[in-house]
C-alpha cells in the first residue's frame, strides 16, 4: 500500500517562501512510470494542479501559477518537495501530494492527505 505524507509550515508570511514535502512510503518514487503531483485547492475552490516530477525526474509546471514554483526530490530519502517563492495570501490552500499511474491512462491512484497552508502576516 503506497502512502504519501505532506509535511511543512501551516503559516507562512507573506513575501516568503512556502516549502512543502511528500514523504512516500510503500513504493518508490523512481519506480517506472509512476509520477508525483503536487496539487492545492484553495478555500471555496477548485483543485489546482501545480506540477509534476517524473520518476526520471524531469519535471513539468502549471505555467499560469503567479508564484515561482520549484519541484525537486531526493531519492535517498524517498521524497519530493514543493517551494513556492514570493507567496501572496492567494497561495493559501491544501496542498496536496499525489501519484499518477501512467501505465495506462495516467490517472492519481494515491493522495496524500492533505495539509493547510495559511499566507498571513
Amino acid at each position: 500500500q503506497v502512502q504519501l505524507q505532506e509535511s511543512g509550515p501551516g503559516l507562512v508570511k507573506p513575501s516568503q517562501t512556502l516549502s512543502l514535502t511528500c514523504t512516500v512510503s510503500g513504493g518508490s518514487i523512481t519506480t517506472s512510470y509512476y509520477y508525483w503531483s503536487w496539487i492545492r485547492q484553495p478555500p471555496g475552490k477548485g483543485l489546482e494542479w501545480m506540477g509534476t516530477i517524473t520518476y526520471d525526474g524531469y519535471i513539468n509546471y502549471n505555467p499560469s501559477l503567479k508564484s515561482p514554483t520549484s519541484i525537486s526530490r531526493d531519492t535517498s530519502k524517498n521524497q519530493y518537495s514543493l517551494q513556492l517563492t514570493s507567496v501572496t495570501p492567494e497561495d493559501t490552500a491544501v496542498y496536496y501530494c499525489a501519484r499518477v499511474d501512467c501505465h495506462g491512462s495516467g490517472t492519481i491512484d494515491y493522495w496524500g492527505r492533505g495539509t493547510l497552508v495559511t499566507v498571513s502576516s
